[in-house]
């Protein structure tokens, strides 16, 4: 009796587990609908560009988003407040190894580990948590999003800060040439991005 009893226990737990794992619904990001923007500064000025989303896939349970990932394209990253020489020059700099290295790390990646719902504030409904790996190296982060699901699409728009000391980018950082004034460059940069993703 004890054995059966035990064995519908477990059959019991794996169709809840079934259950929960068919609620999420993985829908493709959708390059064409989105759109990253970055945001650098220095102490005489800024810099903004656009870099390309490549692939990703976004798992949502009802009207959240409960896992997923997306792929930036490196090689693509370029800027967009500059014109001619001086934009070239600068193009060419980030894909330097003074910066990215995107002959080596073409790509960069963000993993979703977890979202939180939260009180919305300054258009901002979901903090989402995950693995941010840039040149190899992987650090956690997390940053504010606005969040839309509905009829199997999802529109998401979110701010996320990243030090770039992190991912070993140093270049003409105060943080580690005390000397350098006027020509330090933030160690902090934003990524503005856009997701569209649909089944």
């Amino acid at each position: 009796m004890k054995k059966s009893t035990s064995l519908a226990a477990f059959a019991i737990g794996i169709l809840l587990m079934s259950s929960t794992v068919d609620k999420v619904t993985v829908l493709d990001v959708k390059p064409e609908a989105s759109k990253i923007e970055w945001y650098a500064e220095k102490v005489t000025g800024s810099h903004n560009g656009l870099v390309s989303l490549k692939e990703g896939k976004m798992e949502i349970d009802g009207e959240q988003i409960v896992g997923g990932s997306f792929v930036i394209d490196m090689t693509s990253i370029n800027t967009t407040d500059l014109e001619g020489n001086m934009k070239d020059k600068l193009d060419g700099h980030l894909k330097s190894e003074d910066f990215f290295n995107s002959k080596e790390f073409n790509t960069a990646e963000f993993v979703i580990s977890e979202t939180k719902k939260m009180t919305s504030k300054d258009g901002f409904n979901t903090e989402i948590i995950g693995q941010l790996t840039i040149k190899g190296i992987s650090h956690p982060i997390s940053f504010p999003a606005n969040v839309k699901i509905a009829d199997g699409k999802l529109a998401a728009y979110g701010e996320m800060v990243v030090d770039r000391t992190k991912y070993d980018i140093k270049y003409k950082s105060a943080s580690f040439f005390e000397s350098i004034g006027d020509k330090a460059i933030m160690d902090e940069f934003t990524l503005k991005v856009s997701i569209g993703a649909k089944l």
